[in-house]
């Protein structure tokens, strides 16, 4: 299927964490193929910014204030959706923070319920509160975006790995649960990527994954045929940065 098929017209994404970096990448993608986006996040000004470049470009994009670690915010977001739309077609958690400079035994126990409260709670909470759409229309893809560090050792970055290794059981189990339902359930495990979110001392940005290229997969995964889809991509930059 090409950029803006008519197949996604009418159909709705929703991209937590869709303000900046990947999030933003990722909903600029679905919106080139035709999708109405709904991009979620706590700071107003990047969202705006998201939404008028994806509207300057002919893609249809809406926006939302949400802190996926609360579910009041979550479940207002959903019945926002579903009073709005009617449907939910592709649910994108993407909304994620990280620790990457402190060894676990010195990790203040806030800094612990922060990472996992947005990188692992809020999944749970927004499958829990869109789902019941998808189920409802036997039809749905939900893509969660993990990490490399999910494969890998990350010294100093314990509670970061932590959470995504659990967001890949999660997404695993989640994906036989609904399978039934005609619902996919997809995870993405990007290497380094050029954001702000991690520090990447030393790398080439230029050599980096940028927000594009995950978008793009996101956007391959939302167009395979509906007899299968991929459990799981692993995605690294060509040459190491």
């Amino acid at each position: 299927m090409n950029a803006g098929d008519s197949n996604f017209r009418g159909q709705v994404a929703v991209v937590t964490g869709g303000g900046r970096g990947i999030g933003a990448g990722i909903a600029e993608a679905l919106s080139a193929l035709g999708l109405t986006t709904v991009i979620t996040g706590r700071s107003e000004a990047p969202m705006r910014s998201t939404a008028e470049a994806i509207r300057n470009a002919g893609g249809t994009c809406e926006t939302f204030a949400c802190d996926v670690t609360k579910r009041a915010d979550v479940e207002r977001c959903a019945a926002w959706v579903r009073s709005s739309f009617g449907r939910i077609d592709v649910l994108v958690n993407n909304a994620g923070v990280g620790a990457f400079s402190t060894p676990l035994h010195e990790l203040p126990p806030d800094d612990w319920d922060e990472v996992m409260n947005t990188n692992l709670r809020g999944v749970y909470y927004c499958i829990r509160a869109f789902v019941p759409m998808m189920i409802e229309a036997k039809n749905g893809h939900i893509i969660n975006i993990s990490s490399i560090a999910s494969k890998n050792a990350l010294p100093n970055g314990a509670v970061y790995a932590a959470s995504k290794w659990g967001l890949n059981g999660l997404s695993y189990s989640v994906a036989e649960e609904l399978r039934g339902h005609n619902v996919r359930v997809s995870v993405v495990c990007p290497g380094s990527t050029d954001t702000d979110l991690s520090p990447h001392a030393g790398k080439d940005p230029n050599r980096m994954l940028k927000p594009s290229d995950v978008g793009h997969i996101v956007a391959m995964l939302v167009t395979q045929a509906p007899q299968s889809f991929a459990s799981e991509i692993v995605l690294r930059p060509t040459m190491k940065p």
